[in-house]
């Protein structure tokens, strides 16, 4: 921003301040105006908005002080900056208590005013910024919203809208790809903590000891190959959101750790001694039936009451059919700007078998089925043969050849899109490992 972007108003009462002043800030290329008392710079402050006032503060009638304090309840960001022939310690703390910037003496140093209007420039220009940045982030809230008009969306928006205004802690609930995540990054940016960070971590993804690590944090020596100190998620999301995600899989252990931090706000790093205070918002999301865990034994009581203050359930795509061509379109505009191609339509014959498709891996899947056909298709409208393979057979077992290789790679692949390609999901139903699946996976390409 440029200086003549930025007004200022000088009220004194002295002609040839007024006029020193004036031709000093001229001469820097700001926008500046002068007012001889408080009744002439109350009439100007009430048709133009200035950024700084250069204010003095012994003046006849009203003092400036007293316009200090008009000023500052009429717009609180003017910057103002007082000026006076008495350095009475008493009058420049009275000002600066009243919100002043800083104050100077006459007689007045140029060189020294000047620095000070542009450490209140630079001051303003921060300002100005982050409500910019604000803005921003607002309009990037408002487009990341849940595509769908069906009663069940309008419902996990009105709860969103309601819970989102608390610091309550919140659980989501649903199959894999209903979109858990996306609810919870929209309680975050609907929330008063939406200007800290939500940190994700995906509780399923790792093994007991690396979860704890990554939740906890590690000092250096804590154990083998923990070469330096490491702040943990907790910590990382000290004002924002903790999101808990596969909270399902967390162990007993775990689960008594968390629960005594989420209790007290209070947790010390792995191999440290020291309690680290922390302020952070829980949300929680899962697809596994926590009723029947806790049964089990494998998922403690008092941790499931204390993360399921209030619950979100996400319904499966198959619930909500009447929100599927707004999702594809909504899917559509998103990848054919990304890819940067022309696709103008999905055909209907395509439109109904997107209907038709009983969704097992939900909204996620059908977001994979979009992209992919963005890719593949020859025109700009996406028509049946451009939609997975699996879209456009019976729902049952694909047909293969008669080896046993043939038979295997149809069986897993069917199993695979079954389960949304849920890798988790899908070696359970196999009874295989991650790890043999993916190996299965990048055999059969």
């Amino acid at each position: 921003m440029k200086n003549e972007e930025f007004g200022i108003l000088i009220v004194d009462d002295e002609p040839a301040v007024r006029d020193a002043l004036q031709s000093w800030f001229q001469k820097d290329g700001y926008c500046t105006e002068t007012a001889s008392d408080v009744i002439d710079a109350l009439k100007k402050l009430s048709v133009k908005s200035y950024d700084i006032v250069l204010l003095d503060i012994k003046m006849p009638n009203i003092s400036g002080i007293e316009l200090q304090k008009r000023i500052k309840e009429v717009d609180a960001d003017i910057v103002i900056i007082m000026i006076t022939a008495y350095a009475s310690v008493e009058t420049a703390v009275e000002a600066l208590k009243e919100g002043a910037f800083d104050y100077v003496t006459k007689p007045i140093d140029p060189d020294d005013l000047s620095k000070l209007v542009r450490r209140a420039i630079e001051q303003l220009k921060l300002k100005k910024e982050n409500i910019q940045l604000r803005r921003q982030i607002d309009e990037f809230i408002m487009s990341e919203d849940l595509v769908g008009e069906s009663p069940q969306i309008k419902k996990i928006l009105e709860l969103i809208n309601t819970v989102s205004k608390t610091d309550v802690t919140v659980l989501i609930r649903g199959e894999s790809g209903t979109g858990k995540e996306l609810v919870a990054r929209l309680i975050h940016a609907n929330s008063s903590r939406k200007y800290f960070s939500l940190v994700p971590v995906n509780c399923g993804a790792l093994p007991e000891t690396l979860l704890e690590s990554e939740l906890f944090g590690h000092e250096k020596g804590a154990f083998t190959g923990a070469a330096y100190m490491r702040k943990g998620k907790l910590e990382m999301a000290n004002g924002g959101i903790l999101f808990l995600d596969e909270v399902g899989m967390i162990s007993i252990k775990t689960q008594v750790d968390l629960l005594r931090v989420l209790e007290t706000k209070k947790f010390m790093r792995l191999g440290g001694h020291k309690e680290i205070s922390v302020d952070f918002r829980v949300v929680c999301a899962t697809n596994q039936n926590l009723e029947r865990l806790m049964k089990e034994g494998t998922f403690r009581e008092d941790f499931y009451y204390r993360i399921n203050v209030f619950q979100i359930d996400t319904p499966p795509l198959r619930e909500r059919q009447a929100d599927i061509p707004l999702l594809a379109k909504h899917f559509v505009d998103k990848y054919a700007r990304e890819i940067n191609k022309k696709i103008d339509n999905i055909s209907s014959e395509a439109m109904d078998v997107l209907m038709k498709h009983d969704w097992p891996g939900n909204v996620r899947e059908l977001e994979n089925a979009i992209e992919r056909a963005i890719v593949v298709t020859k025109g700009s409208v996406i028509k049946p043969d451009d939609l997975p393979l699996q879209m456009n057979q019976q729902k049952s077992a694909p047909a293969a050849g008669d080896s046993l290789e043939a038979q295997e790679k149809a069986h897993i692949l069917y199993v695979l899109h079954q389960a949304g390609w849920n890798i988790t999901k899908a070696a359970k139903t196999l009874g295989i490992d991650r790890v043999t699946l993916y190996n299965k996976i990048k055999k059969y390409g």
